[in-house]
């Protein structure tokens, strides 16, 4: 086996917005530190994500300190939104599960509500180790996870992508390709793997952390919005549908669990243990 290498990380602060790519990550029990810990949500309480707007796709949100975000969109000016201070918890619905949350300042609302035209308030997931279980179905005891969409991290390969595209390309919609990697929003990327390599992947090391694979990443209508322009296409779920079903799943990517904390780096070997 040729020796795999950490490519690129991601952190996304905000579910469903943009983020960045780190040289470096704490690991978490949750997470990468500062993942997905911040959410939007609609009149009702349910989470907002790019399924619903795809214009989340073009705002940004930054990691500022302490927790805290700074958050930019075209047409607006930027805002910075602290971590709020302890008080009444808000249930928000993910999923069809209620997740207890504290809410960010109005501003936040405020901001986000003129951006999508449609009322949105900005959430905090503030202790993400008793908040939110992962699947029981897949979860040791005690497992919990951010408010990404239901496990702490996802990884996917170069070679995984390369191999999609290339069936893109001699597929019914090749002008929608070449995909690029954020359409799939990992927290981790490899490169010197095998093609569709990471479905096997039971337990693996990057740098001092240690990770379960837990299972493959069932992908959705988030896939097809490009990230530049939050248009939406049929790719790469047409291709997905016809050579990558597992189970239920259009499959892109495994999810994982970790077993063993540390700090993940661009650049670390990534170890296949099992």
């Amino acid at each position: 086996m040729a020796n795999m290498y950490v490519q690129a990380l991601h952190v996304h602060p905000v579910k469903s917005l943009a983020g960045t790519a780190p040289d470096e990550a704490v690991v978490e029990p949750w997470g990468l530190s500062g993942d997905r810990r911040w959410a939007l949500v609609d009149a009702g309480g349910t989470v907002i994500t790019q399924r619903q707007q795809p214009r989340l796709a073009l705002a940004t949100a930054r990691p500022t300190g302490d927790g805290g975000i700074a958050v930019s969109a075209p047409g607006m000016a930027d805002l910075s939104v602290a971590v709020p201070a302890p008080g009444p918890l808000e249930p928000v619905a993910l999923f069809g599960k209620k997740i207890e949350t504290l809410a960010a300042a109005d501003a936040a609302a405020d901001w986000f509500s003129s951006y999508l035209g449609v009322p949105a308030r900005l959430v905090h997931l503030d202790d993400p180790a008793v908040r939110r279980p992962v699947d029981p179905d897949y979860a040791l005891p005690g497992e919990t996870v951010s408010l990404a969409d239901g496990y702490p991290l996802l990884i996917t390969t170069l070679a995984s992508l390369d191999a999609l595209n290339s069936l893109i390309a001699q597929g019914a919609h090749p002008q929608e390709g070449p995909v690029p990697m954020n359409r799939f929003r990992p927290s981790v990327v490899v490169s010197g793997a095998e093609a569709w390599a990471e479905d096997g992947w039971e337990r693996l090391a990057i740098g001092d952390a240690v990770f379960r694979g837990v299972r493959e990443c069932g992908r959705c209508i988030v896939t097809t919005t490009d990230q530049g322009t939050a248009q939406r296409g049929k790719e790469p779920l047409a291709t997905l549908a016809l050579h990558r079903r597992i189970g239920r799943s259009l499959a892109f990517g495994r999810q994982l669990v970790p077993v063993r904390l540390g700090t993940v780096h661009v650049g670390d070997e990534v170890r296949i243990l099992g």
